[in-house]
């Protein structure tokens, strides 16, 4: 998405309202999401905590907090 996308007004697709847990949400995403970024050439996520990171990373994209709905 250009600069120019976000200040046409264009409406985003996300993040998505949440509400709880969200069966799509699973070991195998993150395990693709980690097969591309590997396949780019990325290195592997092979730390706990940078695996932790991109799960943390993923779910604030995907979803709004609670806190923050209107």
């Amino acid at each position: 998405m250009s600069n120019t996308d976000l200040r046409s007004g264009a409406e985003r697709g996300y993040p998505l309202p949440h509400a709880g847990p969200d069966a799509r949400f699973t070991e195998s995403l993150v395990n693709s999401v980690v097969a591309v970024l590997v396949g780019y050439g990325y290195p592997r996520l092979d730390c706990p905590a940078d695996r932790a990171a991109l799960e943390t990373a993923l779910g604030a994209f995907l979803y709004n907090p609670l806190e923050n709905r209107t």
